[in-house]
Parts: structure tokens; sequence; C-alpha cells
């Protein structure tokens, strides 16, 4: 028994660890025009503004909607991944 709770504190650790490391490197690597996925949804978005200090960007769907080109602030940490921009367009 002593084992078994031994490795779900290990795991949990590692999970606590590994989400701290994301959180740090995503901003060092986040840049104007970078494509990422966020929390909560299974949609690409494009980074069109940052600010470091605050921990916020600015982002807007990818490929964006030709009618529709709205953009939303949002805090660094909702981004899960960053990710490559297609080239396809909406049409």
């Amino acid at each position: 028994m002593c084992l078994i709770s031994t490795a779900i504190m290990n795991y949990s650790k590692l999970i606590e660890n590994k989400k701290e490391i994301n959180s740090r490197i995503i901003p060092e690597n986040l840049y104007k025009g970078s494509c990422v996925k966020i929390k909560n949804s299974k949609k690409t978005f494009q980074v069109i503004g940052i600010n470091i200090q605050k921990k916020i960007c600015w982002i807007r769907e990818w490929p964006f909607p030709s009618i529709d080109k709205k953009t939303f602030a949002l805090e660094i940490s909702q981004i899960t991944l960053q990710t490559y921009c297609s080239e396809e367009f909406t049409k």
C-alpha cells in the first residue's frame, strides 16, 4: 500500500512540475504571428499581439473568417500548444 501511495504522490508532483515548466516556456517562445491551441477549444488561433509583463496576448481564429475578424485578449497561461499555421484560408 505504501508503494502505491508513493507512486501517486510522485506522479502528482510530475504533473505539477510539467505545468510549471509549460507556463515558463510558452511566453518565452510565443511570438506575433504564431498559431496556438487554447484550453477548451479545438480551433487554431493566431497571436496578433503580446504583453509579456501582463501575461496576456491577443488572438484571432485561424484561418480567419472572411466576414468576421474578431480578436480577443487571453491569458498566456490558457495556451496549451504552439502549432503550425496552415496556409489554407476560409473562402
